[in-house]
């Protein structure tokens, strides 16, 4: 029988791509399709990496000879390691793009990418679980050689897609009346307990939904992080991200945090900084103009993903409440997801506002449960005094409304799954 490798290739790309979902990150890879530069897919294990790779593989692979490995496959690891122009005749020289799955396994990728990069014409699609792994061993190779994306748990947009395609439709219109609020705040609750990986939320029922996140724990912080950076034992990791979960919104004290977890210090921070890297956690910073007033050191601390905080917590039912710091934490991540980075401010005099964006002029994002008055604190009053913003957002449940005030600046109340307004 006549062996076909394109007829293989092209088997192994379309399988798992019956369901897929369109992401959101999808359209703005194909943008750079078409150029030198190497693509790097980052993000969390089990975010739809390899998913999405397929797709952009089966998308080419009509009208270009396309090659899909993975480094997980040993053989083919070893032969990118040990024999890199036997590796280039095999899987380079034939094709026009070259899609490699999970390049972290590999601690030269970056060296050998460069010379692919510099000897062969074909695009290089690459991607990784974490941006620590991959930064360390490519970027300082690939400078002005490669783009790279992050890839998230699904977006709220992203979730309603495979929830709800018709009020999907309408939520991206953005022009909606009350009753739609209500349904998709009956989402966001769904959403605020279970989170985004994609396995979970195509998942059926609770038990099901919950045994995935204990695997995705399990398997991706307490084995592969705990391996490739060489952490301490797993219950120690386990009480530290527990007791992160507790402190979601709160300004972190590194030394209390230090003595609760029984890290020391250094290694505390080395930590915090291989969770953020590897996108279970984010550190927000705070804002300030004037160092003397207005400095906290201390960052707040967001998960990446709803669900995985609340599996760390054991904390996950099907009637499960959402509570302030759910939706707090909600906010923030959507921003992430968008690659817009907020920050917090804070006076030393306890003024406090949750969020502030910075575009060309400032805005200030309160987050609120649900309002029977549109009601203003204090500290937001002066931050948009203090700082002259043309608006502020307080986003609560249901409410929506504008209040104009007397020195001339809007301040908007928003439904929280209205967020998107706002960018």
């Amino acid at each position: 029988m006549y062996f076909n490798p394109a007829k293989i290739i092209k088997q192994n790309i379309l399988k798992g791509l019956n369901n897929y979902y369109k992401r959101n990150l999808e359209a703005e890879i194909k943008k750079y399709l078409s150029v030198k530069e190497i693509i790097a897919i980052v993000g969390v294990r089990q975010c739809g990496k390899t998913t999405l790779m397929k797709k952009l593989a089966s998308d080419l692979s009509n009208k270009n000879k396309i090659n899909f490995i993975s480094f997980d496959d040993i053989s083919i690891l070893r032969l990118f390691e040990e024999d890199l122009q036997s590796f280039i005749q095999i899987h380079v020289e034939p094709y026009h793009f070259l899609f490699i799955d999970e390049i972290q396994y590999s601690p030269e990728s970056g060296k050998k990418l460069k010379y692919i990069y510099d000897h062969c014409e074909i695009k290089i699609i690459i991607s990784g679980s974490s941006a620590a792994e991959i930064s360390v061993q490519s970027i300082k190779y690939l400078v002005g050689r490669i783009f790279t994306f992050t890839l998230y748990p699904f977006t709220f947009e992203e979730f309603l897609r495979v929830k709800d395609e018709k009020l999907l439709t309408v939520y991206i219109g953005g022009n909606y009346k009350q009753i739609i609020v209500e349904q998709l705040n009956k989402y966001l609750t769904e959403f605020l307990v279970y989170g985004g990986f994609p396995r979970v939320v195509t998942s059926n029922s609770f038990e099901e939904k919950q045994m995935v996140l204990k695997n995705i724990l399990n398997t991706y912080l307490l084995r592969e992080i705990r391996e490739t950076f060489q952490l301490p034992e797993n219950i120690k990791i386990i009480k530290l991200v527990k007791l992160l979960g507790f402190h979601i919104g709160n300004l972190l004290n590194y030394n209390e945090l230090s003595r609760q977890s029984e890290f020391k210090l250094d290694e505390l921070k080395r930590i915090l900084s291989i969770l953020e890297n590897t996108f279970i956690i984010s550190l927000v910073h705070p804002f300030y103009t004037n160092k003397r007033t207005e400095l906290v050191k201390s960052p707040k601390i967001y998960f990446v993903d709803p669900g995985f905080r609340n599996i760390c917590l054991e904390s996950i039912s099907e009637n499960q409440n959402v509570r302030g710091e759910s939706i707090e934490q909600f906010i923030y991540s959507e921003f992430q997801k968008k690659g817009v980075q907020l920050k917090y401010w804070r006076s030393k005099s306890q003024a406090e506002v949750d969020f502030i964006l910075e575009k060309e002029q400032l805005i200030p994002i309160e987050i609120k449960s649900a309002l029977k008055s549109p009601k203003v604190s204090r500290s937001f009053h002066s931050f948009l005094s203090k700082y002259n913003c043309e608006a502020g957002y307080i986003l609560n449940e249901k409410m929506e409304k504008t209040i104009k005030r007397e020195k001339g600046n809007n301040i908007n109340f928003l439904p929280w799954v209205k967020f998107n307004k706002i960018v």
